[in-house]
């Protein structure tokens, strides 16, 4: 198939440090190459990709430089993929709602996974004005606010089986890995390794918006000793940071649609100790992978049986419930059926591929993100 995939623009692809949906969107289209598929990736000029990258942005929002439109980025995303629609079989969008009005008139089937909570308000009436578009939902809880959307499948994440290493060893801390704002725990976080006796390290970045956050309900609990920040990881020092930790701690307080970063732990044999939120009864098999706690008090007693859980066994079930290959496969399944539903047939690779590459603009040649 001849595959485009939209991703955000806040991030490259993969990320270079914190960003989900950019890092599952560089596995994806990878491990799509790698069935065979054509596949074009819309994203930033300092991506990197198996497929063809149609750069639409020079650098990443987010890192690049400071006053940067998002809106303006976005405009250039969007009039990148209608120029193109008719090089490919399918669309597959992962920036939520924006590019529906568009991708719902330019005739090519079209697919989008929602990456994010979807118990907003006014969500009800997006979706009630895109009856047609098809989404893909992380997790079956994700899409419980938006019954009436048009669900097309439920494909939880995947990452390469080669990304992490697993560790077998029992692990000297505990782990905390993700944004530092309340819905996801940290102070939980805090309290549940203390409680347990046990070193707490902190892999996180401080989101502009909550350094009050971090200021009052944090930073006075950190000391460097009991309580260490160690601050926002990258891939080579988030699989170290994730192997020599005896749990991972997830007491998320929100409607996780997903949480990544608990696959990733599996993936370095280390279990996941999280609360009973979002998609967690989804992804942790509670006494395989880890635990399933409904407070602190249950969370302290689940570090005193992480003795019982095999490590060995953690990394076998991530290899066969969360890998790339296999969340792959899914999408060529949703997307076969996307094609099938809208009457058409996926057309082979065609020979004026090189001929779109000359037509794509480079990256050096598009508005300075400034």
């Amino acid at each position: 198939m001849r595959i485009a995939q939209l991703a955000p623009l806040a991030e490259s692809v993969p990320p270079k440090l914190y960003g989900g949906t950019e890092r599952v969107v560089a596995w994806l289209v990878d491990e799509l190459v790698d069935l065979g598929h054509d596949v074009t990736l819309f994203a930033s000029g300092d991506s990197r990709t198996k497929g063809e990258l149609h750069a639409v942005w020079p650098r990443a929002l987010r890192l690049g430089r400071k006053g940067a439109d998002p809106n303006a980025a976005c405009a250039v995303l969007l009039e990148a993929i209608a120029r193109r629609a008719k090089d490919f079989d399918v669309i597959h969008a992962h920036i939520d709602w924006l590019p529906l009005p568009l991708l719902s008139r330019l005739g090519v089937p079209f697919v989008t996974t929602m990456h994010g909570r979807l118990d907003l308000p006014g969500l009800p009436e997006v979706v009630r004005q895109f009856p047609r578009a098809g989404f893909v939902s992380i997790s079956d809880h994700q899409r419980l606010p938006l019954p009436e959307a048009n669900w097309t499948a439920t494909i939880p994440h995947g990452l390469p089986s080669n990304s992490f290493r697993p560790s077998f060893g029992q692990g000297s801390y505990l782990a905390f890995l993700g944004r530092l704002t309340a819905e996801k725990g940290p102070e939980d976080a805090i309290r549940i390794a203390r409680a347990a006796g046990m070193l707490l390290r902190i892999a996180a970045k401080i989101p502009r918006g909550e350094t009050t956050y971090f200021k009052k309900q944090l930073e006075p609990h950190i000391d460097g000793r009991a309580v260490q920040l160690v601050g926002e990881v990258d891939e080579a020092k988030k699989q170290p940071f994730l192997a020599g930790a005896a749990a991972l701690l997830f007491p998320i307080d929100w409607p996780e649609p997903f949480g990544l970063v608990m696959i990733e732990a599996m993936a370095c044999g280390t279990p996941v100790i999280a609360y009973r939120s979002g998609s967690v009864p989804e992804v942790v098999e509670d006494g395989v992978t880890g635990f399933i706690v409904e407070n602190e008090e249950q969370a302290v007693r689940a570090v005193g049986d992480l003795v019982g859980l095999d490590r060995r066994k953690i990394r076998a079930r991530f290899e066969e419930r969360f890998s790339a290959d296999r969340m792959a496969r899914a999408y060529e399944s949703a997307y076969r059926e996307v094609i099938s539903a809208a009457g058409g047939q996926p057309a082979a690779a065609s020979s004026a591929k090189a001929e779109r590459r000359r037509e794509t603009r480079p990256a050096d040649e598009l508005p300075a993100s400034s």
